[in-house]
Protein backbone atom coordinates (compact mmCIF):
# COMPACT_ATOMS: atom_id res chain seq x y z
CA UNK A 1 0.00 0.00 0.00
CA UNK A 2 1.53 3.45 -1.10
CA UNK A 3 2.70 5.56 1.89
CA UNK A 4 0.89 8.67 0.43
CA UNK A 5 -3.11 8.61 1.61
CA UNK A 6 -5.13 8.35 -1.46
CA UNK A 7 -8.83 8.76 -0.66
CA UNK A 8 -11.52 8.75 -3.21
CA UNK A 9 -15.51 9.89 -3.45
CA UNK A 10 -17.40 7.91 -5.59
CA UNK A 11 -21.20 9.07 -6.27
CA UNK A 12 -24.08 7.34 -8.35
CA UNK A 13 -25.25 10.12 -10.73
CA UNK A 14 -28.57 9.57 -10.18
CA UNK A 15 -29.84 12.58 -9.03
CA UNK A 16 -29.08 15.31 -6.55
CA UNK A 17 -26.16 15.42 -4.58
CA UNK A 18 -27.62 13.82 -0.79
CA UNK A 19 -26.17 16.44 2.36
CA UNK A 20 -24.81 13.17 3.27
CA UNK A 21 -23.07 12.14 0.20
CA UNK A 22 -21.62 16.07 0.32
CA UNK A 23 -20.51 15.18 4.18
CA UNK A 24 -18.66 11.95 2.75
CA UNK A 25 -16.88 14.21 -0.21
CA UNK A 26 -16.02 16.58 2.69
CA UNK A 27 -14.71 14.28 4.93
CA UNK A 28 -12.68 12.42 2.46
CA UNK A 29 -10.95 15.76 1.02
CA UNK A 30 -9.98 17.13 4.52
CA UNK A 31 -8.41 13.83 5.01
CA UNK A 32 -6.71 13.93 1.74
CA UNK A 33 -5.14 17.34 2.04
CA UNK A 34 -4.73 16.99 6.14
CA UNK A 35 -2.49 14.28 5.28
CA UNK A 36 -0.69 15.93 1.73
CA UNK A 37 -2.34 13.18 0.21
CA UNK A 38 -4.67 13.01 -2.87
CA UNK A 39 -8.61 13.08 -3.48
CA UNK A 40 -9.91 11.16 -6.37
CA UNK A 41 -13.04 11.77 -7.97
CA UNK A 42 -14.92 8.64 -9.40
CA UNK A 43 -18.66 8.69 -11.20
CA UNK A 44 -19.96 5.42 -10.58
CA UNK A 45 -22.22 5.27 -13.74
CA UNK A 46 -22.74 1.96 -14.86
CA UNK A 47 -26.70 2.06 -14.01
CA UNK A 48 -27.27 2.93 -17.42
CA UNK A 49 -31.08 3.50 -17.00
CA UNK A 50 -30.59 5.80 -13.86
CA UNK A 51 -27.58 7.90 -14.52
CA UNK A 52 -27.87 11.08 -16.86
CA UNK A 53 -25.49 14.31 -17.66
CA UNK A 54 -27.21 16.39 -15.91
CA UNK A 55 -26.97 14.67 -12.49
CA UNK A 56 -23.19 14.16 -13.46
CA UNK A 57 -23.49 18.26 -13.41
CA UNK A 58 -25.32 18.34 -10.12
CA UNK A 59 -22.50 16.44 -8.68
CA UNK A 60 -19.76 18.29 -10.11
CA UNK A 61 -21.19 22.03 -9.07
CA UNK A 62 -22.20 20.62 -6.13
CA UNK A 63 -18.29 19.73 -4.84
CA UNK A 64 -16.78 23.34 -6.59
CA UNK A 65 -19.92 25.15 -4.65
CA UNK A 66 -18.05 23.77 -1.80
CA UNK A 67 -14.45 24.06 -2.70
CA UNK A 68 -13.59 20.55 -2.90
CA UNK A 69 -10.95 20.37 -5.64
CA UNK A 70 -10.05 16.73 -7.22
CA UNK A 71 -6.56 15.69 -8.15
CA UNK A 72 -6.76 13.31 -10.70
CA UNK A 73 -8.69 12.08 -13.41
CA UNK A 74 -8.13 10.49 -17.35
CA UNK A 75 -6.45 13.56 -19.32
CA UNK A 76 -9.34 13.08 -22.25
CA UNK A 77 -11.30 14.30 -20.25
CA UNK A 78 -11.48 17.76 -19.84
CA UNK A 79 -13.80 20.41 -17.63
CA UNK A 80 -14.16 23.21 -16.20
CA UNK A 81 -14.15 22.27 -12.65
CA UNK A 82 -12.86 23.55 -10.12
CA UNK A 83 -9.15 25.30 -9.29
CA UNK A 84 -7.14 22.39 -10.44
CA UNK A 85 -9.93 21.61 -12.89
CA UNK A 86 -7.79 20.31 -15.78
CA UNK A 87 -8.72 16.71 -14.78
CA UNK A 88 -11.72 15.33 -15.29
CA UNK A 89 -13.46 12.46 -12.82
CA UNK A 90 -12.99 8.96 -13.80
CA UNK A 91 -16.46 7.19 -15.00
CA UNK A 92 -16.87 3.94 -14.68
CA UNK A 93 -18.56 3.57 -17.80
CA UNK A 94 -15.18 4.28 -19.61
CA UNK A 95 -13.43 1.40 -17.74
CA UNK A 96 -15.68 -1.31 -18.42
CA UNK A 97 -12.48 -3.27 -20.21
CA UNK A 98 -11.18 -3.51 -17.11
CA UNK A 99 -13.74 -5.12 -15.48
CA UNK A 100 -13.84 -7.89 -17.82
CA UNK A 101 -10.04 -7.90 -17.71
CA UNK A 102 -10.07 -8.51 -14.10
CA UNK A 103 -13.23 -10.90 -14.55
CA UNK A 104 -11.16 -13.07 -16.28
CA UNK A 105 -8.27 -12.91 -13.97
CA UNK A 106 -10.79 -13.98 -11.10
CA UNK A 107 -11.83 -17.00 -13.41
CA UNK A 108 -8.62 -17.92 -14.44
CA UNK A 109 -6.76 -18.69 -10.49
CA UNK A 110 -10.02 -20.05 -9.88
CA UNK A 111 -12.14 -17.65 -7.80
CA UNK A 112 -14.65 -17.09 -9.78
CA UNK A 113 -16.72 -19.76 -12.01
CA UNK A 114 -19.88 -19.17 -14.24
CA UNK A 115 -23.80 -19.98 -13.57
CA UNK A 116 -26.83 -20.09 -15.54
CA UNK A 117 -24.71 -17.63 -17.64
CA UNK A 118 -23.38 -14.95 -15.00
CA UNK A 119 -19.84 -15.31 -13.45
CA UNK A 120 -20.01 -15.59 -9.60
CA UNK A 121 -17.29 -15.27 -7.07
CA UNK A 122 -16.35 -17.76 -4.55
CA UNK A 123 -16.85 -15.82 -1.34
CA UNK A 124 -15.14 -17.64 1.60
CA UNK A 125 -16.59 -19.45 3.89
CA UNK A 126 -14.75 -18.23 7.14
CA UNK A 127 -15.52 -15.11 8.95
CA UNK A 128 -13.86 -12.11 7.90
CA UNK A 129 -12.89 -9.07 10.29
CA UNK A 130 -13.39 -5.42 9.28
CA UNK A 131 -10.81 -3.37 10.47
CA UNK A 132 -12.51 -0.27 10.91
CA UNK A 133 -11.01 3.13 11.76
CA UNK A 134 -14.28 4.44 13.47
CA UNK A 135 -16.62 1.68 14.42
CA UNK A 136 -13.73 -0.90 15.47
CA UNK A 137 -13.65 -4.27 14.57
CA UNK A 138 -16.56 -6.31 13.19
CA UNK A 139 -16.73 -9.79 12.47
CA UNK A 140 -18.55 -10.63 9.50
CA UNK A 141 -20.04 -14.08 9.76
CA UNK A 142 -21.95 -16.38 7.28
CA UNK A 143 -25.61 -15.48 7.94
CA UNK A 144 -28.04 -19.01 7.87
CA UNK A 145 -28.97 -17.76 4.33
CA UNK A 146 -25.76 -17.55 3.24
CA UNK A 147 -24.21 -21.14 4.02
CA UNK A 148 -26.58 -22.64 1.51
CA UNK A 149 -24.79 -20.47 -1.23
CA UNK A 150 -22.92 -17.44 -0.14
CA UNK A 151 -21.24 -17.21 -3.93
CA UNK A 152 -22.15 -13.68 -5.39
CA UNK A 153 -22.25 -12.06 -8.65
CA UNK A 154 -19.43 -10.34 -10.26
CA UNK A 155 -20.74 -10.06 -13.75
CA UNK A 156 -24.30 -10.34 -14.42
CA UNK A 157 -25.87 -12.24 -17.68
CA UNK A 158 -26.26 -9.68 -19.39
CA UNK A 159 -22.31 -8.72 -19.35
CA UNK A 160 -22.49 -6.20 -17.11
CA UNK A 161 -20.12 -5.80 -14.22
CA UNK A 162 -22.07 -5.48 -10.84
CA UNK A 163 -21.38 -2.65 -8.69
CA UNK A 164 -19.38 -4.24 -5.75
CA UNK A 165 -16.76 -5.76 -8.50
CA UNK A 166 -16.49 -2.79 -10.31
CA UNK A 167 -15.98 -0.72 -6.59
CA UNK A 168 -13.02 -3.06 -5.47
CA UNK A 169 -11.17 -3.03 -9.10
CA UNK A 170 -11.35 0.89 -9.45
CA UNK A 171 -10.48 1.53 -5.37
CA UNK A 172 -7.48 -1.47 -6.34
CA UNK A 173 -6.39 -0.11 -9.87
CA UNK A 174 -6.80 3.53 -8.41
CA UNK A 175 -4.22 2.65 -5.40
CA UNK A 176 -7.28 3.87 -2.89
CA UNK A 177 -5.57 3.28 0.61
CA UNK A 178 -8.49 4.76 2.74
CA UNK A 179 -11.60 4.13 2.01
CA UNK A 180 -14.10 6.59 4.03
CA UNK A 181 -18.01 6.17 3.59
CA UNK A 182 -20.73 6.06 5.19
CA UNK A 183 -21.85 3.60 7.87
CA UNK A 184 -24.38 2.21 5.21
CA UNK A 185 -21.48 0.27 3.61
CA UNK A 186 -20.18 -1.56 6.21
CA UNK A 187 -22.55 -4.75 5.34
CA UNK A 188 -21.17 -4.82 2.24
CA UNK A 189 -17.28 -4.11 2.96
CA UNK A 190 -16.86 -8.42 3.90
CA UNK A 191 -17.31 -9.27 0.05
CA UNK A 192 -14.93 -5.98 -0.49
CA UNK A 193 -12.41 -7.49 1.71
CA UNK A 194 -12.49 -10.80 0.22
CA UNK A 195 -12.23 -9.96 -3.23
CA UNK A 196 -9.14 -7.84 -2.11
CA UNK A 197 -7.79 -11.14 -1.22
CA UNK A 198 -8.64 -12.64 -4.50
CA UNK A 199 -6.45 -10.31 -5.84
CA UNK A 200 -3.38 -10.99 -4.00
CA UNK A 201 -3.41 -7.40 -2.42
CA UNK A 202 -4.39 -5.97 1.07
CA UNK A 203 -7.84 -4.72 1.64
CA UNK A 204 -7.57 -0.33 1.86
CA UNK A 205 -8.09 1.18 5.92
CA UNK A 206 -11.52 1.22 5.87
CA UNK A 207 -13.79 4.73 7.70
CA UNK A 208 -17.33 3.87 8.35
CA UNK A 209 -18.92 7.41 9.33
CA UNK A 210 -22.12 7.78 11.26
CA UNK A 211 -25.16 8.36 9.40
CA UNK A 212 -26.85 11.57 9.20
CA UNK A 213 -30.00 11.63 10.49
CA UNK A 214 -33.40 14.35 10.64
CA UNK A 215 -33.30 16.15 13.58
CA UNK A 216 -36.46 13.69 15.10
CA UNK A 217 -33.80 10.87 14.65
CA UNK A 218 -35.46 9.62 11.61
CA UNK A 219 -33.56 8.46 8.91
CA UNK A 220 -32.94 11.51 6.03
CA UNK A 221 -34.46 10.18 3.09
CA UNK A 222 -34.41 11.97 -0.51
CA UNK A 223 -37.76 13.03 0.19
CA UNK A 224 -36.55 15.56 2.62
CA UNK A 225 -36.65 18.54 1.41
CA UNK A 226 -33.02 19.48 3.42
CA UNK A 227 -31.52 16.21 2.02
CA UNK A 228 -30.31 17.48 -0.85
CA UNK A 229 -27.45 19.98 -1.09
CA UNK A 230 -28.60 22.03 -3.97
CA UNK A 231 -31.75 23.12 -0.89
CA UNK A 232 -28.63 25.15 0.90
CA UNK A 233 -27.48 26.64 -2.02
CA UNK A 234 -30.74 27.71 -3.13
CA UNK A 235 -31.42 29.06 0.32
CA UNK A 236 -28.42 31.11 -0.23
CA UNK A 237 -25.98 29.23 2.25
CA UNK A 238 -22.30 30.55 2.92
CA UNK A 239 -20.33 27.39 1.20
CA UNK A 240 -17.79 27.88 4.10
CA UNK A 241 -20.19 27.74 6.80
CA UNK A 242 -22.12 24.70 5.53
CA UNK A 243 -18.81 23.01 5.21
CA UNK A 244 -18.32 24.14 8.61
CA UNK A 245 -21.67 22.42 9.85
CA UNK A 246 -21.27 19.03 7.68
CA UNK A 247 -17.87 18.76 9.61
CA UNK A 248 -19.39 18.78 12.97
CA UNK A 249 -22.12 15.98 11.57
CA UNK A 250 -19.76 13.31 12.76
CA UNK A 251 -16.44 14.98 14.22
CA UNK A 252 -16.00 17.25 17.04
CA UNK A 253 -11.85 18.52 18.25
CA UNK A 254 -11.57 17.53 21.67
CA UNK A 255 -11.62 20.81 22.49
CA UNK A 256 -14.89 21.85 21.68
CA UNK A 257 -14.46 24.17 19.15
CA UNK A 258 -16.89 24.82 16.35
CA UNK A 259 -16.45 27.24 14.19
CA UNK A 260 -13.85 26.69 11.61
CA UNK A 261 -12.49 28.39 8.51
CA UNK A 262 -12.02 26.02 5.80
CA UNK A 263 -7.91 25.97 6.60
CA UNK A 264 -8.25 25.55 9.87
CA UNK A 265 -10.57 21.99 9.03
CA UNK A 266 -7.35 20.97 7.08
CA UNK A 267 -5.33 21.31 10.05
CA UNK A 268 -7.93 20.25 12.40
CA UNK A 269 -9.65 17.67 10.77
CA UNK A 270 -8.43 14.10 11.55
CA UNK A 271 -10.37 10.61 11.49
CA UNK A 272 -9.22 9.52 14.97
CA UNK A 273 -12.24 12.01 16.20
CA UNK A 274 -14.58 10.88 14.28
CA UNK A 275 -18.04 10.27 15.84
CA UNK A 276 -19.46 6.49 16.74
CA UNK A 277 -22.92 7.29 16.87
CA UNK A 278 -25.21 8.84 14.17
CA UNK A 279 -25.87 12.52 13.50
CA UNK A 280 -29.07 14.99 14.20
CA UNK A 281 -29.17 17.65 11.09
CA UNK A 282 -29.94 20.64 13.16
CA UNK A 283 -31.36 23.19 11.20
CA UNK A 284 -30.90 26.22 13.61
CA UNK A 285 -27.13 25.40 14.31
CA UNK A 286 -26.18 25.74 10.69
CA UNK A 287 -28.17 29.23 10.76
CA UNK A 288 -25.92 30.07 13.64
CA UNK A 289 -22.66 28.84 12.05
CA UNK A 290 -24.08 30.72 9.12
CA UNK A 291 -24.45 34.04 11.20
CA UNK A 292 -21.48 33.41 12.86
CA UNK A 293 -19.49 33.22 9.21
CA UNK A 294 -21.31 35.84 7.53
CA UNK A 295 -20.09 37.98 9.92
CA UNK A 296 -16.43 37.33 10.27
CA UNK A 297 -15.51 36.52 6.12
CA UNK A 298 -13.64 39.17 5.17
CA UNK A 299 -15.55 42.05 3.13
CA UNK A 300 -14.00 40.93 -0.41
CA UNK A 301 -16.03 37.20 0.03
CA UNK A 302 -18.89 38.50 1.63
CA UNK A 303 -19.08 40.99 -1.74
CA UNK A 304 -18.02 38.21 -4.40
CA UNK A 305 -20.86 36.13 -2.46
CA UNK A 306 -23.34 38.70 -2.51
CA UNK A 307 -22.76 39.84 -6.26
CA UNK A 308 -23.22 36.35 -7.10
CA UNK A 309 -26.70 36.17 -4.83
CA UNK A 310 -27.95 39.53 -6.70
CA UNK A 311 -27.47 38.01 -9.90
CA UNK A 312 -29.27 34.72 -9.39
CA UNK A 313 -32.20 36.92 -8.38
CA UNK A 314 -31.61 38.77 -11.17
CA UNK A 315 -30.36 42.18 -9.99
CA UNK A 316 -27.34 42.93 -12.21
CA UNK A 317 -25.00 45.37 -10.42
CA UNK A 318 -22.08 45.60 -13.62
CA UNK A 319 -24.11 49.03 -14.09
CA UNK A 320 -22.81 50.64 -10.97
CA UNK A 321 -19.26 51.34 -9.60
CA UNK A 322 -17.63 48.55 -7.34
CA UNK A 323 -16.52 50.81 -4.84
CA UNK A 324 -19.91 51.81 -4.70
CA UNK A 325 -21.68 48.14 -4.84
CA UNK A 326 -19.07 46.43 -2.35
CA UNK A 327 -20.14 49.93 0.07
CA UNK A 328 -23.94 49.02 -0.41
CA UNK A 329 -23.55 45.44 0.11
CA UNK A 330 -21.45 45.07 3.15
CA UNK A 331 -24.36 47.67 4.90
CA UNK A 332 -25.95 44.14 5.02
CA UNK A 333 -23.08 42.18 6.47
CA UNK A 334 -23.41 42.08 10.36
CA UNK A 335 -26.99 41.03 9.54
CA UNK A 336 -26.04 37.73 9.14
CA UNK A 337 -28.85 37.04 7.15
CA UNK A 338 -29.07 34.33 4.27
CA UNK A 339 -27.97 35.22 0.69
CA UNK A 340 -31.15 34.62 -1.03
CA UNK A 341 -32.27 37.25 1.97
CA UNK A 342 -30.24 39.71 0.69
CA UNK A 343 -31.67 41.86 -2.01
CA UNK A 344 -34.30 42.21 0.56
CA UNK A 345 -31.93 44.15 2.23
CA UNK A 346 -30.31 45.83 -0.37
CA UNK A 347 -32.12 45.80 -3.67
CA UNK A 348 -33.14 49.64 -2.97
CA UNK A 349 -29.17 50.84 -3.81
CA UNK A 350 -29.74 48.94 -7.66
CA UNK A 351 -33.25 50.97 -8.62
CA UNK A 352 -34.28 54.43 -10.10
CA UNK A 353 -35.28 56.97 -7.85
CA UNK A 354 -39.00 56.96 -9.50
CA UNK A 355 -39.08 52.77 -8.69
CA UNK A 356 -38.64 53.69 -4.73
CA UNK A 357 -42.23 53.26 -3.90
CA UNK A 358 -43.51 52.27 -0.88
CA UNK A 359 -46.32 49.65 -0.42
CA UNK A 360 -49.77 49.89 1.14
CA UNK A 361 -48.50 49.31 5.01
CA UNK A 362 -45.30 50.90 4.58
CA UNK A 363 -47.01 54.32 3.97
CA UNK A 364 -49.78 54.20 6.52
CA UNK A 365 -46.91 53.00 8.99
CA UNK A 366 -44.23 55.88 7.67
CA UNK A 367 -45.32 57.97 5.07
CA UNK A 368 -49.37 59.19 6.54
CA UNK A 369 -49.76 62.87 5.60
CA UNK A 370 -49.22 63.49 9.67
CA UNK A 371 -45.40 62.55 8.79
CA UNK A 372 -44.63 65.19 5.79
CA UNK A 373 -43.71 68.28 7.91
CA UNK A 374 -40.81 66.15 9.61
CA UNK A 375 -39.87 64.90 6.19
CA UNK A 376 -39.65 68.54 4.88
CA UNK A 377 -37.72 69.80 7.21
CA UNK A 378 -35.46 66.42 7.07
CA UNK A 379 -34.69 67.36 3.49
CA UNK A 380 -34.11 71.08 4.12
CA UNK A 381 -31.76 69.78 7.46
CA UNK A 382 -29.96 67.37 4.82
CA UNK A 383 -29.55 69.69 2.05
CA UNK A 384 -27.36 72.38 4.46
CA UNK A 385 -25.47 69.07 6.32
CA UNK A 386 -21.71 70.18 6.08
CA UNK A 387 -20.60 66.17 5.24
CA UNK A 388 -22.61 63.60 3.82
CA UNK A 389 -21.30 61.03 6.21
CA UNK A 390 -22.81 58.40 8.31
CA UNK A 391 -22.35 60.38 11.64
CA UNK A 392 -22.92 63.84 9.73
CA UNK A 393 -26.30 62.46 9.12
CA UNK A 394 -26.72 61.00 12.64
CA UNK A 395 -25.98 64.22 14.43
CA UNK A 396 -28.11 66.14 12.07
CA UNK A 397 -31.29 63.88 12.65
CA UNK A 398 -31.21 63.66 16.14
CA UNK A 399 -30.61 67.79 16.01
CA UNK A 400 -33.41 68.57 14.42
CA UNK A 401 -35.69 65.84 16.65
CA UNK A 402 -34.89 68.05 19.43
CA UNK A 403 -35.34 71.09 17.49
CA UNK A 404 -39.02 69.65 16.57
CA UNK A 405 -39.94 68.21 20.02
CA UNK A 406 -40.27 64.97 18.33
CA UNK A 407 -38.75 61.53 19.03
CA UNK A 408 -35.74 60.24 16.56
CA UNK A 409 -38.48 57.36 15.42
CA UNK A 410 -40.83 59.81 13.95
CA UNK A 411 -37.96 61.04 11.47
CA UNK A 412 -36.13 57.33 10.96
CA UNK A 413 -39.19 55.78 10.14
CA UNK A 414 -40.10 58.33 7.74
CA UNK A 415 -36.90 58.82 6.03
CA UNK A 416 -36.34 54.80 5.47
CA UNK A 417 -39.26 54.41 3.93
CA UNK A 418 -38.80 57.07 1.69
CA UNK A 419 -35.54 56.36 0.82
CA UNK A 420 -35.60 52.18 0.65
CA UNK A 421 -39.20 51.37 0.41
CA UNK A 422 -39.42 49.63 3.62
CA UNK A 423 -39.77 49.86 7.32
CA UNK A 424 -36.69 47.71 8.20
CA UNK A 425 -32.99 47.38 6.49
CA UNK A 426 -29.23 48.81 7.04
CA UNK A 427 -27.99 51.04 9.44
CA UNK A 428 -29.73 53.93 8.02
CA UNK A 429 -27.36 56.76 8.22
CA UNK A 430 -25.18 54.21 6.83
CA UNK A 431 -27.22 53.53 3.86
CA UNK A 432 -27.64 57.01 3.39
CA UNK A 433 -23.89 57.78 3.24
CA UNK A 434 -23.86 54.94 0.41
CA UNK A 435 -26.45 56.27 -1.54
CA UNK A 436 -25.37 59.25 -1.87
CA UNK A 437 -26.77 63.21 -1.98
CA UNK A 438 -28.48 63.10 -4.87
CA UNK A 439 -30.41 59.69 -4.39
CA UNK A 440 -31.12 60.72 -1.03
CA UNK A 441 -32.76 64.17 -1.69
CA UNK A 442 -34.56 63.16 -4.93
CA UNK A 443 -36.48 60.09 -2.68
CA UNK A 444 -37.00 62.60 -0.26
CA UNK A 445 -38.72 64.74 -1.99
CA UNK A 446 -40.43 62.18 -4.33
CA UNK A 447 -41.85 60.94 -1.04
CA UNK A 448 -43.40 64.31 0.26
CA UNK A 449 -44.82 64.90 -3.60
CA UNK A 450 -47.03 61.67 -3.09
CA UNK A 451 -47.73 62.37 0.80
CA UNK A 452 -51.20 64.03 0.83
CA UNK A 453 -51.66 67.25 2.33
Amino acid sequence: MSDVVRVRFAPSPTGYLHIGGARTALFNWLHARHTGGKFILRIEDTDHARNSEAAVEVILSGLRWLGLDWDEGPETSVTSGPSRGEFGPYFQSQRTNRYLARASDLKAAGHAYERDGALFFRMPRDPITIEDRVVGNVVRPLTDREELDPDWVLIRSDGQPVFHFVNVVDDLEMGITDVIRGEDHLSNTAKHIALFRAFGVAPPRYAHIPLILNDDGSKMSKRNLGASLQHYIDQGYAPEAVSNYLCLLGWSPKDGQELFTIPELVARFDLASVNRSNARFDLKKLDHIHFEHTRRMSRERFVELGIQSLRVRGIETGNFPASYVASALLTAQEKGKLFSELPIWTDFYFKADPEIIPDEETRAKALSASAKPQLEALLAAYSSVPEFTAPALEAGLKGLATQLGVKVGALVQPCRAAVTGKLVGPSLYHLLEVLGPEKVMVRLQSAIDRMTA
